[in-house]
């Protein structure tokens, strides 16, 4: 009778550390990619900075015969982006509730919405009368705008992906680390997305 609960104890035990140390391998994955996304605000920063010095700095700011930039479908674009960190997070819970198909329709929706976002930049490059090449303004807001539009891409791809792994059996029984990241990534392309339509649609 002993030796049962011995070797009960013993499983355990066993299983106790198995799941410590799953949490603290997705405790340290968790770290790890924080600090990849505070080295991108870095980069985004100094991107702003160097708009900002430009700009207040430079009285023929504008390239030669653009008057300023239309605000509308742009605002409907970050509308539309900033909506799905709600749609995403809603995602996250149904996952965290075990309910699959209810991640799965907040997830998708989350990537037509991103795509939606990457499509109405498309639209608004093509109907620009300038180019890169338009002066200071034409190459900061061509490579703020198209580094943004990177991310976002690379966020609906992870999604893609994490989507895709939603269908193996018990794939997100142990660990849900891929979706809380990509999820937290989502939210840090948003939240630089409104910083620059600040920067480049508010404050013209």
């Amino acid at each position: 009778m002993s030796s049962s609960v011995s070797s009960d104890e013993l499983q355990q035990s066993i299983e106790t550390i198995h799941v410590e140390h799953i949490h603290d391998e997705a405790g340290n994955s968790m770290f790890g990619f924080i600090v990849f996304l505070l080295s991108e605000s870095v980069i985004f920063l100094s991107f702003f900075a160097g708009y900002i010095v430009y700009k207040t700095s430079n009285s023929n700011w504008l390239p030669p015969g653009v008057e300023g930039l239309e605000i509308r479908e742009p605002a409907i674009n970050t509308i539309v982006l900033v909506s799905s960190s709600f749609v995403i997070y809603f995602a996250e819970r149904f996952l965290h509730r075990d309910n699959l198909w209810g991640f799965r329709l907040f997830w998708v929706l989350t990537m037509a919405m991103g795509s939606y976002f990457l499509y109405g930049q498309a639209v608004e490059w093509n109907s620009l009368n300038f180019g890169f090449t338009s002066g200071t303004f034409g190459g900061i807001f061509y490579l703020l705008t198209g580094f943004h539009g990177l991310h976002v891409f690379t966020g609906v791809l992870l999604q893609l992906i994490m989507l895709i792994r939603s269908f193996i059996p018990g794939n997100y029984n142990s660990s849900r680390f891929g979706v809380d990241a990509t999820s937290l990534f989502w939210h840090f392309v948003d939240v630089i997305w409104i910083i620059l339509f600040i920067l480049i649609y508010i404050w013209q």
